[in-house]
């Protein structure tokens, strides 16, 4: 009886080809809208939380803007951080701009930054060619340098620049390796930059005090506390003066961005579940017109003896006939607008197992629900009312 009333139900969507795919449309619009909001949604996300865990989500900034009394951070400040549990490292970090040559040629107000081996032991593809800066550079106080892809392409057009020598400010500087590229939308540009040991650059931009610090963390769960022990120590560095100091923590504007990104997920797969539910009522209204359509059949099936659940079953199975092929067509128009999208915007395209559920899943039960009044209806009609209708 059952494959009796799947063949039934078939064969009358079928018969009603117009009518049934435009009952459909609003599943397939709604499924479709779930599909390729969220899997867009997803891919910008990825891309976003990828650009700040290039910023490093296991480690913590300090900026350093100082006080009247101290200007910065000292050595001595470094080595306390250093102490703190579950830190790593501690990479300071001392910037100016001031002017380059080589063999005649003169780049004007570029970027000189201080590093230490931390920063080249923990931030991963940073050099393109050669080595960074090592111990026995910091400790040696070594005129040696790394520099940017842009700096590299004016000054040493043609030639190998490892091993040349690079004037800063007029002192002369070995060139022990290039940075890697930067993309051109990079906030954090290394294309124009060049490298030295930190303590090479106090002397070179004239200054005793360190105002900039990455802590490079062992365990990123221990963020927070870390966190607080970093506040301590400068707090106490800085005699308990306000605004001496800010700390930003990568790993919790991390999580936060998830969280927020999370959320708005959610919020468009509601909103664009409206549309199923829009689809819903109108899978409920074909069928209720399709029962009025089909009383006299009705009516014969019933005198002839059948059972009111077998009545109520066809008229189901029609309803979750609608919904399933409007779900699956609407997760194939759906996949294809995400994929198209995620390739004109430049991000990745990810579709989850979870997101497909939840479309087709949805999609279904609104097929159930707003099918189960029209077949209950249908199983409730009484065959003499229903057969004076012929």
């Amino acid at each position: 009886m059952f494959k009796e009333n799947l063949k039934m139900s078939w064969m009358n969507l079928i018969h009603n080809k117009m009518r049934a795919f435009l009952t459909m449309l609003g599943i397939v619009i709604g499924v479709a809208s779930i599909i390729a909001l969220i899997t867009i949604v997803r891919g910008a996300t990825n891309e976003m939380t990828s650009e700040f865990s290039t910023f490093g989500a296991d480690k913590i900034t300090v900026q350093a803007m100082g006080t009247p009394l101290k200007l910065g951070l000292i050595d001595s400040d470094i080595k306390k951080l250093t102490d703190i549990e579950n830190v790593a490292g501690v990479s300071p970090t001392i910037s100016g701009k001031t002017s380059v040559g080589h063999s005649g040629k003169l780049k004007k107000d570029v970027t000189v930054e201080g590093k230490n081996d931390v920063y080249f032991a923990r931030t991963s593809d940073l050099a393109a060619s050669g080595r960074g800066v090592n111990i026995f550079d910091i400790e040696s106080k070594n005129k040696v340098c790394l520099i940017g892809s842009n700096i590299a392409k004016e000054l040493f057009w043609g030639e190998n620049p490892l091993g040349k020598k690079l004037l800063i400010a007029g002192v002369s500087y070995e060139v022990i390796g290039t940075l890697q590229e930067s993309n051109t939308f990079s906030s954090t540009s290394n294309n124009d930059t060049v490298i030295i040991p930190y303590t090479t650059s106090m002397s070179l931009l004239g200054t005793g005090y360190i105002s900039s610090v990455d802590v490079f963390m062992e365990d990123s769960e221990e963020s927070e506390k870390i966190t607080n022990e970093i506040e301590s120590v400068l707090d106490e560095a800085f005699n308990y003066k306000d605004k001496g100091f800010s700390i930003m923590n990568m790993q919790g504007m991390l999580s936060s961005i998830n969280q927020m990104t999370g959320m708005f997920s959610l919020m468009l797969g509601g909103i664009a579940s409206i549309s199923l539910i829009v689809g819903g009522v109108g899978i409920m209204n074909m069928m209720l017109v399709s029962v009025t359509e089909r009383t006299t059949e009705i009516g014969l099936r019933k005198a002839l003896g059948a059972e009111p659940r077998r009545i109520q079953q066809q008229f189901l199975l029609e309803a979750v006939f609608l919904s399933l092929f409007g779900g699956l067509i609407g997760f194939m128009v759906g996949t294809l607008i995400a994929f198209v999208v995620c390739s004109l915007i430049g991000t990745s395209f990810m579709l989850s197992a979870s997101t497909v559920m939840l479309a087709l899943g949805f999609s279904a039960a609104v097929g159930i629900l707003f099918g189960i009044a029209p077949a209950r209806k249908a199983s409730r009609l009484n065959p003499i009312d229903a057969l004076r209708s012929v």
